[in-house]
């Protein structure tokens, strides 16, 4: 494979992946975001603990991944030392912009 291709397949991926999050948007309640992954879920729960570390529970979720085959799981536990934003989506929030054009 050229580059060219490696860089179209990528391309076309990643927009496989944004029309999946346009249309499973609206089953979720909220957008948390880490230093290494973007997931939607239906409930979330951030625990500091006294050692430094966040914990973040996640239950319905679905995981921003395009490499990964199944993006829908039960259940996430993510621990890190680093921010977590976790955003309540509104119901305005299920418009989604137009897709992104691909690269020529």
């Amino acid at each position: 494979m050229s580059d060219e291709e490696i860089e179209r397949f990528e391309e076309e991926r990643e927009l496989e992946l944004y029309r999946e999050y346009r249309d499973v948007l609206p089953m979720f309640s909220y957008v948390v975001e880490t230093e290494r992954r973007f997931y939607l879920a239906n409930r979330v729960d951030v625990h500091r603990r006294e050692d430094g570390w966040v914990e973040v529970e996640l239950v319905d979720a679905w995981v921003w991944d395009m490499f990964r085959p199944a993006r829908f799981v039960s259940h996430v536990r993510v621990m890190t030392r680093r921010d977590v934003n976790v955003e309540e989506l509104s119901r305005r929030d299920d418009v989604m912009p137009e897709e992104p054009p691909l690269s020529v």
